[in-house]
């Protein structure tokens, strides 16, 4: 068995704008949540570091009201999910082996997949690995990882700092890469699934496994998929932020054009945190281009 935290459900209650009910699965021993709102084709919102399905609250709410189904997950070590306590146990391909694990159980078809930050390399991968499942693809400040990118020093510095800081101040993050703060109990919203340091080890696990060289390990199967989204034509929506300092507009060009789509739509007043800084205008944009194409 993995040695697992799970967050009392107390500590997840009366959180702002977030009326949404979990679900839960059991997946290798460890108890996995997810929101799932409304009817309709379905449409996964895939969060990542260090945030959860409460990044969403704002998207999903006109997604959801033009007729879509709406489901985030929590993914292992984040949210209401459980969270292993080794660092170790985290993976890139454990993170899309358990994700995958929603597609097939939910048994979804005609999904859009909707990613931001870690979400990328975890949800881009399952849009490959599982096409017969997906069928559209929104891309939100986030790419692949190969090795091939040169990371920006403000990457640098957040990793650094995530290697040594064992209680992760997981809040402060997330407000210091927001354009516009988002208020003290939003912040407490992003603590609250931590009760303690060890909980913290999914969050402090990400930055770790980021390859920075092409021989690392995850580089060769983020360049896999990279290469299969090149000659992928599903439709794609790209929106990324006009301030996000770890990723800059530029990244999300270059990635654009490497995939061989259009370059994303910009996203004004907005930091990496783009959910938090516009949420109701992605989650109207979504909704309206999922209506159209």
């Amino acid at each position: 068995m993995t040695d697992a935290i799970r967050t009392p459900d107390e500590m997840l209650q009366g959180l702002p704008d977030f009326p949404f009910e979990p679900h839960y699965r059991e997946v290798d021993g460890l108890r996995l949540a997810h929101l799932d709102e409304g009817e309709g084709a379905p449409v996964i919102f895939m969060h990542g570091e260090p945030t959860w399905s409460f990044l969403w609250r704002e998207v999903i709410v006109p997604v959801r009201a033009a007729g879509f189904r709406c489901l985030a997950p929590d993914l292992p070590g984040f949210g209401r999910s459980d969270k292993p306590t080794d660092i170790s146990w985290y993976s890139y391909d454990r993170h899309v082996a358990m994700a995958a694990t929603l597609l097939e159980e939910l048994d979804l078809h005609g999904a859009t997949v909707v990613v931001h930050d870690w979400g990328g390399p975890i949800g881009l991968r399952l849009a490959v690995e599982h096409r017969e499942r997906i069928d559209r693809l929104v891309i939100l400040d986030t790419g692949v990882l190969n090795g091939a990118r040169k990371m920006t020093d403000a990457w640098f510095a957040f990793r650094d700092f995530v290697q040594r800081t064992e209680d992760l101040p997981v809040g402060m993050l997330v407000r210091g890469a927001c354009k516009n703060d988002p208020g003290d109990e939003v912040i407490a919203a992003y603590d609250a699934p931590y009760p303690n340091a060890a909980s913290k080890a999914g969050a402090r696990a990400f930055p770790l496994l980021i390859p920075l060289t092409t021989d690392a390990p995850g580089a060769s199967e983020g360049q896999r998929v990279q290469d299969a989204l090149r000659e992928d034509r599903r439709p794609t929506l790209m929106l990324w932020a006009d301030s996000d300092p770890i990723l800059p507009l530029s990244v999300g060009e270059r990635f654009a054009a490497s995939i061989g789509r259009e370059a994303p739509r910009v996203i004004e007043n907005a930091s990496h945190f783009l959910q938090e800084d516009q949420g109701p205008l992605i989650g109207r944009t979504i909704a309206e281009w999922l209506t159209q194409s």
